[in-house]
């Protein structure tokens, strides 16, 4: 009873994969936990603080599993490891050639590659990013855990070298119109993006597929290029490699809060007459070498010289005018997303929540980021697994205090195959009484297909919008009764 563990010793697996296999077995009947993860010192940390002490190095995968039955637990050990030997067969078949076991070995074996994608454990994100540097590869660094002065020394070796540093923590990218990451699927066009910001890099994208314009390239350089202590490095590599680059006529930089300081060294990175403008969400840093709005819906549809949609009215039903004076309860899976909320809504309601430092009262309006790490330890990015939003959801269904619901929907490679199926029954019960209001960040080139989620939405009561900024409006509308 409890839980019980099995280490697989020298096998290593993606993290995300790895969540996937933890995810189906965390559905099993008799299953009250389950955790599959590499046996990092950060990894083993976590599942201490859960209860469970396990002897395991960074290259072991680590499988524990809580269940009251001993037989129960035993089977899902079992069933947890067939698992990852179907990850290894690729799902079946023979392999006739080898795959690459070092990122060296897999650049000779290609030799017309130039972008290496890092994805491993934070502990040796660093080395694999500068050996990609020394075989001459820009990077997309998807790990997340690599230190400031980490990412200042591959930085400063990238820009030395005329080579991208995108991340860490990069979620999201379009090079030569391939998509990295998490990507929606947007047509060509002038724009071309540099973001700090991943969900913030693709509602501009979506945004500017709807204004009918399209996207030249996106680099993102991870979240905090425009920080005092990384300087904006890459940013300003970035934009220099965008404005040579002939199918970029405007570039279009996105971020959430930057420092003001390093925004001001930005304008030495474009030549005279290249058009710039800034969505930095939240801005109120002044005067900026270029043009600056403060959410990402302004700064898009001014990249594409286009006046955003008209704002949906409130409805006049029960459940909206029955939100008047009563809570707000926000739910982002985007942390791009969710800050452009709260510059909507702290100037009017006292915000609660892991993306203000305001303090407000409990049980009051409140504002989450659930693609923190404190959702997200031991689980998929909320944008692939559902699980912790649906939890709140039904949670929420309890609070009669509660008035409004707002929340965000992304689509794209990489994200959930069909959110809306999932999401519609919950927010469903919840129309019946309160607000419900989402955006859909997507396009109809997305495999979900943006028109497809938004009807399942919109048939379950919630009302959709345009953007995210114009979702934020409407439930702020609703609890102030305006």
């Amino acid at each position: 009873m409890g839980w019980q563990t099995r280490v697989i010793r020298g096998r290593y697996a993606d993290s995300m994969r790895l969540m996937g296999i933890a995810k189906g077995i965390r559905a099993t009947d008799g299953v009250d936990g389950a955790e599959v993860a590499m046996g990092t010192p950060a990894n083993l940390e976590a599942l201490s603080g859960m209860g469970v002490s396990v002897d395991a190095a960074p290259g072991d995968v680590v499988i524990a599993v809580n269940a009251a039955v001993d037989a129960v637990g035993a089977a899902a050990l079992d069933t947890a490891e067939q698992g990852l030997v179907a990850l290894e067969s690729g799902g079946g078949g023979s392999v006739e050639v080898a795959p690459a076991r070092t990122l060296v070995s897999a650049a000779a074996g290609q030799p017309g590659s130039n972008v290496a994608l890092v994805s491993v454990p934070g502990e040796y994100a660093t080395l694999e990013a500068h050996r990609a540097l020394t075989s001459g590869m820009h990077v997309f660094l998807f790990s997340d855990h690599v230190s400031v002065p980490d990412e200042v020394e591959l930085k400063q070796r990238g820009e030395a070298k005329d080579l991208l540093v995108m991340g860490p923590g990069c979620g999201t990218a379009m090079l030569g119109g391939v998509g990295l990451g998490f990507m929606n699927v947007v047509r060509r066009g002038p724009v071309g993006i540099v973001a700090a910001a991943g969900t913030g890099a693709q509602e501009a994208a979506c945004l500017l597929e709807a204004a009918g314009t399209g996207v030249s390239q996106i680099i993102g350089v991870g979240g905090r290029d425009l920080s005092a202590d990384v300087g904006g490095i890459m940013f300003r590599q970035g934009m220099r490699m965008l404005t040579g680059d002939p199918q970029t006529e405007t570039l279009l930089l996105v971020s959430k809060p930057p420092s003001p300081e390093v925004v001001q060294t930005l304008g030495e990175a474009v030549p005279p007459g290249v058009r710039v403008v800034a969505a930095f969400v939240g801005w109120e840093g002044g005067p900026a070498p270029f043009e600056v709005h403060a959410t990402l819906e302004e700064g898009a549809y001014a990249a594409a010289g286009a006046a955003p949609p008209a704002q949906p009215a409130m409805p006049a039903t029960p459940p909206w005018t029955a939100a008047r004076g009563k809570h707000l309860l926000a739910l982002y899976s985007g942390g791009s997303l969710a800050h452009e909320a709260l510059t909507i809504l702290e100037p009017r309601i006292a915000v609660a929540g892991n993306v203000t430092h305001h303090p407000a009262p409990a049980g009051g309006h409140t504002v989450l980021d659930l693609g923190e790490e404190e959702y997200t330890r031991g689980r998929p990015h909320p944008m692939v697994d559902l699980t912790v939003r649906l939890d709140m959801l039904a949670d929420a269904e309890r609070d009669p205090a509660l008035g409004c619901v707002l929340l965000d929907v992304v689509l794209g490679h990489g994200s959930h195959p069909d959110p809306a199926s999932e999401l519609a029954p919950a927010l469903g019960r919840l129309a019946e009484r309160v607000a419900v209001v989402a955006h859909v960040c997507g396009t109809a080139g997305d495999p979900q297909d943006a028109a497809r989620q938004e009807a399942a939405l919109r048939d379950a009561g919630v009302v959709v919008t345009a953007s995210n900024a114009a979702a934020a409006r409407l439930a702020l509308r609703a609890v102030l009764g305006v």
